[in-house]
């Protein structure tokens, strides 16, 4: 008996076996939504197009309910702010502005996952997906029928988001890569606030 549980030991220690303790894909989302409040990361968003693949850059917030903030420093400027009301998309290399409703444009998204305080199952179907590349990954099927994806996916490690995929309704997949992740903290309430400069173009509904 001893000889036994000093070989499960070992093997959990190396690796090998996993704890029973260890919590699965679903139950590390549950764990990495509780009692979020705030959130801040660099991401790198990459869009496949065929063969083709689109690399940006920049810094997300997040503060619950309801309020985003998307800030793509490469390879071009632009804005995203969700204040909560209305979506506004602010590209700075065009000076145009675009806003639409907040409800309408999030419904299925990753968005209206972490700003929502509404259970998961309110909108998504939760699907384990197992492990791969040492993390923990999480499948979402929108509820919706409006939404704009027909499938997430979300990959975590030790209770925190690291990746998400999006595909798209015409089977194009978007990914984030999340990095310096902070939860939590105290956000300036000026970051989810937006003025269309003056002087500039601006358009209804996306």
């Amino acid at each position: 008996m001893q000889t036994s549980l000093k070989l499960i030991c070992t093997l959990i220690l190396l690796g090998v076996v996993q704890p029973l303790w260890a919590l699965n894909g679903p139950q590390q989302l549950e764990a990495f939504l509780k009692d979020l409040t705030t959130l801040q990361a660099d991401f790198e968003q990459t869009l496949q197009q065929d063969d083709q693949a689109y690399t940006s850059n920049g810094v997300f917030y997040l503060k619950r309910p309801g309020l985003l903030r998307w800030e793509y420093t490469t390879p071009s400027e632009q804005l995203i702010v969700a204040d909560g009301d209305r979506i506004w998309l602010y590209d700075i290399e065009l000076e145009q502005v675009s806003h639409r409703s907040q409800r309408a444009a999030l419904v299925g998204t990753p968005a209206q996952l972490l700003s929502d305080q509404a259970p998961i199952s309110e909108h998504f179907q939760v699907n384990d997906l197992g492990e791969a590349d040492g993390l923990s990954w999480v499948e979402l099927l929108p509820r919706e029928k409006e939404s704009q994806f027909s499938s997430l996916r979300l990959a975590l490690n030790e209770n925190n988001l690291q990746r998400m995929e999006m595909i798209d309704n015409f089977g194009q997949t978007t990914r984030f890569v999340f990095d310096n992740l902070q939860r939590n903290l105290t956000l300036d309430a000026t970051l989810f606030r937006f003025k269309p400069p003056p002087m500039i173009d601006l358009i209804g509904d996306l």
